[in-house]
């Protein structure tokens, strides 16, 4: 299970990052929930579709999203982490990195905690192994 959790969440990177959000939400329970860590949790997927169409609708492009190797995964979880970037609502290229970890139950994705950290530019972490 742990192997298709990773490619899952792979799919959804590419998917998020070409605006495609639905694919997302496809693979989410009904009674998702979506915490921003140190901002919010929203819960159900129905609320957390309302909230990416909001922050789409405020962005003039989809999130260019960076996923830094390895995605991990073990039992019902998986993290990811990686750089993405999106333009404000002045079109000014914002950077961002992340590390977001996934709780699956059965094929769907239960929760997801985000942890996002504003950055001055776009980064290049290497992975652990390549330091």
């Amino acid at each position: 299970m742990s192997e298709r959790n990773k490619e899952t969440v792979g799919k959804i990177n590419k998917a998020l990052s070409a605006g495609n959000f639905e694919l997302f939400f496809d693979f989410c329970a009904d009674d998702f929930a979506f915490t921003i860590v140190g901002e919010k949790t929203i819960k159900g997927k129905e609320a957390a579709r309302k909230y990416m169409a909001s922050m789409a609708a405020e962005s003039p492009a989809p999130p260019k999203i960076t996923p830094v190797d390895p995605i991990l995964a073990d039992s019902d979880f998986v993290a990811a982490r990686g750089n993405m970037s999106m333009k404000n609502k002045d079109g000014k290229e914002e950077h961002y990195s992340y590390c977001d970890i996934y709780r699956f139950r059965g094929d769907k994705i239960a929760e997801l905690s985000s942890y996002v950290v504003k950055t001055e530019s776009q980064s290049r972490t290497s992975g652990a192994g390549n330091r």
